[in-house]
């Protein structure tokens, strides 16, 4: 065929296939961009509050903390020679990043003087631990190297206090009343709350109302308690439980009001 409506159909033809192969680039380009969207949801929907470590592994991670790290971050992660490894400090500098910029902090500088000196799996351990004290809960799996990019750290949870049982760090409100034979008594006490041993509160609780418990304060005594008799306390110590008598030891002894009426 030749002439116009041969020019035609060749035109047609080109065109055509431009068109076409254009569709298929734009549908390869979309699909392209679409499971990288994806993958990216994916990775960024997993934080270390998905169970990301094991129980097992954080105990391991809290002995090997406690000779290596506790010295300079104190053993309730708060912070001495250096940072607070929990709260908000925590937070602010690791919140949004992936886990593996807090792993590779801790295994490339610490311990001090002795930086990478420790082994990838208890780098590991101790990272399991540190997010076990900030809150966030356990799982069936353990933490590995593969997993760190893939995780987000997001701002820690209030760690869920311990159960109250003999010999508990607790602490009660009550009111300050002598006993016999020169001992003090912490009587219409409040229930008594589980601390972990090295809890630090900025501020004393006032707000927590009274209650019927009985308490012996074993180390009333070197905290002048005659000038305090009557005032409303907050008392926080060791918890004995002894058969039809409840004993406290006393670490903090503060009166909150001058009476308990």
């Amino acid at each position: 065929m030749s002439g116009p409506g041969a020019d035609l159909v060749i035109m047609v033809q080109k065109t055509s296939g431009i068109v076409v192969a254009t569709l298929v680039f734009a549908a390869v380009l979309a699909a392209g961009l679409c499971s990288r969207t994806v993958a990216a949801q994916e990775t960024i929907g997993k934080t270390v509050a998905d169970r990301v470590y094991s129980e097992v592994q954080a105990t391991r991670g809290a002995a090997s903390y406690d000779t290596s790290c506790a010295g300079c971050h104190r053993p309730d992660l708060g912070g001495a020679n250096g940072p607070a490894l929990r709260g908000e400090r925590f937070a602010r500098i690791f919140a949004g990043k992936d886990l593996k910029t807090f792993y590779t902090k801790i295994a490339t500088t610490m311990p001090r003087g002795a930086a990478a000196s420790l082994g990838d799996a208890v780098y590991l351990d101790i990272v399991a631990h540190i997010l076990r004290e900030n809150g966030f809960p356990a799982g069936e799996s353990e933490l590995t190297a593969d997993a760190l990019s893939t995780l987000q750290v997001i701002p820690g949870r209030a760690k869920p206090p311990p159960p109250v049982g003999d010999f508990s760090y607790v602490e009660v409100v009550g009111c300050l009343t002598p006993g016999p034979d020169n001992t003090w008594l912490l009587a219409n006490a409040s229930e008594p709350v589980s601390l972990a041993p090295a809890a630090a509160r900025e501020t004393v609780v006032t707000d927590r109302p009274l209650g019927t418990q009985v308490f012996r304060l074993l180390d009333a005594m070197a905290y002048t308690p005659e000038t305090l008799k009557g005032h409303k306390m907050y008392v926080k110590g060791l918890l004995i439980k002894l058969p039809g008598e409840q004993r406290m030891t006393v670490s903090s002894f503060e009166s909150i009001a001058p009476s308990c009426n």
